[in-house]
């Protein structure tokens, strides 16, 4: 039996530092939550998620309803998909085994065009959505997730039952929305889930690709003027990038991030980490899907593909 309309049940693919925060904030609201760990689920089934959060100080899920396999887990109503892009190819058997008939997913990725190859995998009767997360966070350690700022989840539709009736569709996004409302989460239903994207990567495509390149975290990419004009220069790129493809940013976006990010807590960026640990970084998504699309639509971004080329060595050389 899945969860009721009023305390749904909600599966966490991916208890990392995005699936851990928002599970364990949707948990401690009350809901239903089951989270699917791999290489640390010993150590979160017997001592719990820890989260040091300098918004709500720290908090600690003490007996969380942990599954080392996702045919272990009951039928859920919700979905949150918190893994890394580069292992979308092996997402969509954990996502059947895990959902309940006709259940939301909601990929919690970074990039463009990431739900596209999941949707081919899944069954026609789930509904697949895109969130969107602004905020600093990462993993310390198995089952310890610290949070430095914000927290916001835009979430839209991608594909599903209600592709063709936008009135119940934008119900739906809506809906998820609500979840993270009551779970003190600040989020946005996104009529236009493309545009959202392309939104996202103004920020995430300086910001983590130079981090890695430069080896630098946010404030010193803020603090030296010729990273400032690179940073500003990758924006304005991204964003003729987006108009491009049809989808025109709100005006003066790019300039609301950049003056965000000077005022914000020094943060090294998701694929830092990702570059650290030895980890593939996602590069596909975050740069070489944005180009093509550009690219298809008669508009070429240099400094992006310099960018893009120089990861793409760096990568191939740090496994």
């Amino acid at each position: 039996m899945t969860g009721s309309v009023s305390r749904p049940r909600i599966g966490i693919i991916g208890t990392g530092a995005i699936g851990g925060y928002y599970g364990v904030m949707l948990a401690r609201a009350g809901f239903d939550v089951h989270f699917l760990l791999r290489s640390e689920f010993a150590v979160v089934a017997e001592g719990g998620l820890h989260i040091d959060s300098a918004v709500h100080g720290p908090l600690h899920l003490k007996a969380p309803q942990a599954y080392a396999q996702a045919a272990d887990m009951p039928p859920c109503d919700w979905l949150l998909v918190g893994t890394k892009t580069t292992s979308n190819a092996s997402l969509a058997p954990l996502i059947v085994q895990a959902a309940a008939p006709g259940a939301k997913v909601l990929v919690l990725q970074n990039g463009l065009e990431v739900e596209d190859d999941l949707r081919a995998r899944l069954p026609d009767s789930l509904h697949l959505l895109g969130g969107l997360c602004f905020i600093c966070v990462h993993r310390a350690g198995p089952g310890v997730i610290v949070h430095q700022a914000f927290g916001a989840v835009n979430v839209g539709y991608h594909s599903g039952p209600l592709l063709h009736a936008a009135a119940a569709r934008q119900a739906l996004v809506e809906e998820t929305a609500g979840l993270f409302h009551r779970a003190g989460v600040e989020s946005q239903a996104m009529a236009n889930l493309q545009q959202a994207r392309w939104q996202k990567l103004v920020w995430n495509v300086p910001y983590n690709g130079l981090s890695v390149l430069l080896r630098a975290s946010t404030t010193a990419l803020m603090t030296d003027d010729s990273s400032r004009e690179l940073v500003q220069a990758l924006m304005t790129e991204v964003v003729r990038g987006a108009q491009a493809c049809g989808h025109e940013l709100p005006a003066g976006y790019a300039e609301q991030l950049f003056k965000v990010t000077e005022k914000m807590p020094d943060y090294w960026p998701s694929m830092y980490h990702d570059f650290v640990y030895k980890r593939v970084l996602e590069l596909d998504a975050v740069y070489a899907r944005p180009l093509a699309a550009a690219s298809a639509a008669g508009c070429e971004l240099p400094k992006i593909r310099a960018l893009y080329q120089a990861l793409a060595f760096i990568d191939a050389n740090n496994h």
